[in-house]
């Protein structure tokens, strides 16, 4: 595509016309438009406007159906400030052999110690 028919895409698909319009009146097939448009956030309004539920900021258009965060870090940090939303069913209760602390740990039911340090603490006494 030339750099006059991208401007023309970018004016038209902001007028809010379709991807085969667009196509038609350019001549160029219909698959370049979409993959022009989805490359340039010139997609839909569901795409284009999709905000990042912890940070609120826009999120570029992903492939993935439903993306809630625009980064690792933002899901893992809101996973962190809402966990009652977690569905957890595999959570276990422990007693720390070294501490003798009673710990709770979510999917790992081999779990020993509480802590790096304390599993530390195992190896060098057994030693």
């Amino acid at each position: 595509m030339t750099n006059a028919q991208k401007e023309q895409v970018k004016t038209m698909r902001n007028k809010g016309e379709s991807y085969a319009a667009i196509a038609e009146m350019l001549g160029a097939p219909l698959n370049t438009i979409k993959s022009y448009c989805l490359r340039n956030n010139l997609g839909s309004d569901a795409m284009t406007k999709a905000l990042c539920e912890q940070c609120k900021k826009q999120m570029a258009y992903s492939n993935r159906p439903s993306r809630r965060f625009c980064s690792d870090i933002c899901r893992m940090a809101w996973w962190h400030e809402h966990p009652k939303k977690l569905k957890q069913k595999a959570v276990y209760h422990f007693i720390c052999p070294v501490c003798h602390k009673e710990f709770s740990v979510y999917g790992n039911a081999k779990r020993k110690y509480c802590s790096r340090k304390c599993y530390g603490k195992s190896k060098a006494v057994a030693k």
